[in-house]
């Protein structure tokens, strides 16, 4: 049997055979690759029938998609407030392709790339920098007057500044690793439990019902998660747009 950790392995589709990733070329299509595809036709899906119809009643699909508009916009308004309102395509997409991602990971044989660090980070980094340009837009070079705290009295401000720029500096480090390793643990736990399901038996059960527990749990925390990573980019939105 596999361990906990065999399902986070990236895998090439249609490479050589009998060659590791590492020695085959730096274009090949991978398993991750193959479900970030699924995720984004798989949200593709979900909007258009969601709103194909646009009936004054709404059935179930565009009841989800129009709560899922909703949410995010609430979302941007309380934490971006209303300027932040144009940044709605981008904020919506991020947070659907991380919640997708992290769902479509729970089904069976399926790949969790959210478990990833280099994804989780590569998507950290654009916001970082994407949020970093749109308050050097704004502002001009009176956006560096946020890492001067005010009322700080003016012999501190050589200790506060390295320590502001430092904090900034760390966002997309902690945004990519808070996703990757709930995700991460998550379906190991899980793995680790299942593992022990046939080898124990009757006594199997126990295991199981453990196993199921934390399924549901993981849904959760995929929610959680996609919301987190999806809030925090509203925040720091926040900070560039009005510098506090």
């Amino acid at each position: 049997m596999a361990g906990p950790l065999a399902q986070f392995e990236i895998k090439a589709i249609g490479g050589e055979a009998g060659v590791s990733l590492a020695e085959q070329s730096p274009y090949v299509f991978t398993n991750s690759a193959l479900w970030m595809v699924i995720t984004v036709a798989a949200i593709t899906i979900f909007m258009v029938l969601g709103m194909r119809k646009r009936e004054m009643v709404p059935g179930a699909w565009q009841s989800m998609a129009e709560a899922s508009y909703e949410f995010i916009s609430g979302m941007i308004r309380d934490n971006a407030g209303d300027e932040g309102r144009r940044f709605f395509p981008f904020i919506f997409s991020l947070f659907m392709f991380v919640l997708f991602g992290n769902l479509m990971g729970l089904l069976p044989y399926s790949f969790t790339f959210t478990s990833h660090i280099i994804v989780t980070a590569v998507m950290a980094v654009f916001v970082f920098v994407g949020v970093t340009l749109v308050g050097i837009a704004k502002h001009g070079l009176h956006f560096f007057s946020f890492f001067v705290p005010s009322g700080v009295p003016a012999f501190m401000i050589p200790i506060m500044v390295p320590i502001e720029i430092i904090s900034y500096l760390s966002r997309p480090v902690s945004m990519s690793i808070r996703l990757f390793a709930n995700m991460m643990a998550g379906h190991t736990m899980m793995k680790v439990f299942a593992g022990f399901i046939v080898p124990l038996g009757f006594f199997g059960v126990a295991p199981l019902i453990m196993d199921v527990a934390l399924t549901g749990f993981e849904v959760l925390v995929a929610f959680l998660q996609a919301y987190v990573f999806t809030v925090l980019t509203c925040l720091y939105l926040n900070d560039a747009l009005h510098l506090h």
